[in-house]
């Protein structure tokens, strides 16, 4: 039986003001950034891509829980920047599901309960599994073999790293649904990943072993062109994550 453990929903206690703003100011540093768009060349641009970039880490890192206000002017302050390219980052992740705005025009970081992530893995554990049987036999090679030796390596990782679990992850399952050909999908699927991402488990580490198993299956069976194998390796993935959640709340 699989012993129980603690289960925390509660927000981090927040940093004081002086660690705060040095980690505002850490995140907000200049750095590779594949998925920016809005990375043009001029200044307004790159100004908001530094507000995106650094607001997206914390949120993701969880340095800012859910629930978390952001008051503009303060964010504003304390990554150096004007308000106007804040904004434009904060719609941006407005857009993407990781910010919600109220109705004084503040935003807060989005808060998803156990309902809304039980209830998304079950909707992933039918979709996604659909999207890794269309992408059976349709990846590259070279990209497969790319992200079944970061798995490996990540099994063997110690002291365990949080953001290098989180971007393995990202990454076996962007391969996934960059590859099942239906942008409908891919885009329902990008935004169940956000919400199952938001939800803040305390126990990730845990799940290190079955995740790394869960997506060696699932990319073997996509490598092998099998779109049985991949659709049940997926599904198989999606309910361990509910059950694990589960039981640890249990």
């Amino acid at each position: 039986m699989m012993r129980k453990r603690p289960f925390v929903t509660s927000e981090p206690p927040q940093p004081q003001p002086e660690a705060q703003v040095t980690a505002w100011q850490e995140a907000s540093a200049p750095r590779a950034a594949p998925n920016d768009v809005l990375q043009t060349g001029s200044e307004p641009a790159n100004m908001s891509a530094r507000a995106y970039r650094a607001l997206s880490q914390m949120i993701r890192n969880r340095e800012l829980g859910g629930g978390a206000p952001l008051i503009e002017q303060r964010v504003a302050q304390q990554l150096g920047l004007s308000r106007t390219p804040l904004r434009e980052a904060m719609q941006r992740l407005e857009g993407e599901g990781l910010l919600i705005k109220a109705a004084n025009r503040s935003y807060t970081v989005r808060k998803v309960e156990l309902g809304e992530y039980l209830q998304s893995l079950r909707v992933r554990e039918v979709l996604e599994a659909e999207a890794a049987a269309l992408a059976a036999g349709r990846v590259l090679p070279g990209a497969l073999a790319g992200v079944r030796a970061e798995v490996l390596a990540l099994e063997t990782l110690d002291p365990y790293d949080t953001d290098r679990h989180w971007n393995c992850d990202d990454h076996v399952h962007d391969l996934i649904i960059d590859a099942c050909g239906n942008p409908v999908m891919a885009k329902i699927l990008r935004d169940l990943r956000t919400t199952t991402r938001l939800f803040e488990i305390a126990t990730l580490a845990d799940r290190l072993g079955p995740d790394s198993r869960e997506h060696l299956a699932i990319i073997d069976a996509v490598a092998a062109g099998d779109s049985g194998k991949a659709r049940a390796a997926m599904a198989a993935h999606a309910r361990s994550l509910f059950d694990f959640a589960v039981a640890v709340i249990g």
